[in-house]
């Protein structure tokens, strides 16, 4: 997640800054889906992880984490699961196509190679980039506890997410029995 930027305000006259210590060095990655099961209310579920510039640290998400991911979302939504995923490198090659055709449960089908419009997730994190705009957190950690936190709110706001959706322009239906 890259450093958010915003407006601020100071007294006329005054250029605003604000002043952050430490080295500043560190990532923070997010993986998240928008959930939507008929008759239920709309789910984010997400998963983070932190990078602090350890050797043999891994800097990202990879597709055994992917993996974890969807198993998670598995067993809380209790059903198969149709997934609509970006044009994500680590979405398309081998090895996650192989962890794929090992859960019977999953079925894939992939967004055109660059539609973040059509992604609901895409929304997610530039509400979260936005609510984060003005704060400046001190450590990595401190960064990790504010997103949480805000992921959170959002995690208890279905009404939200249905916006993102909505956003898309896609239309849900769920095929009549």
């Amino acid at each position: 997640m890259r450093p958010p930027k915003a407006r601020t305000w100071s007294r006329r006259g005054r250029t605003p800054t604000v002043t952050v210590s430490g080295k500043g060095s560190g990532r923070v990655s997010l993986a998240g889906l928008v959930c939507l099961k008929p008759g239920q209310r709309t789910r984010l579920i997400f998963r983070m992880l932190l990078y602090r510039g350890r050797k043999n640290e891994r800097k990202g998400f990879r597709e055994v984490d992917y993996a974890r991911l969807l198993d998670a979302v598995h067993q809380q939504l209790g059903g198969p699961i149709v997934l609509v995923w970006d044009n994500l490198t680590h979405h398309k090659d081998a090895l996650m196509k192989s962890l794929i055709a090992t859960r019977p449960w999953l079925t894939v089908f992939y967004l055109p190679s660059y539609a973040p419009e059509l992604n609901p997730v895409e929304t997610v994190w530039s509400h979260l980039k936005r609510s984060l705009g003005n704060l400046a957190a001190c450590s990595l950690d401190e960064l990790a506890v504010l997103i949480r936190t805000r992921l959170r709110r959002m995690q208890y706001r279905p009404a939200l997410l249905d916006a993102f959706v909505t956003h898309t322009g896609l239309i849900i239906n769920p095929a009549p029995p």
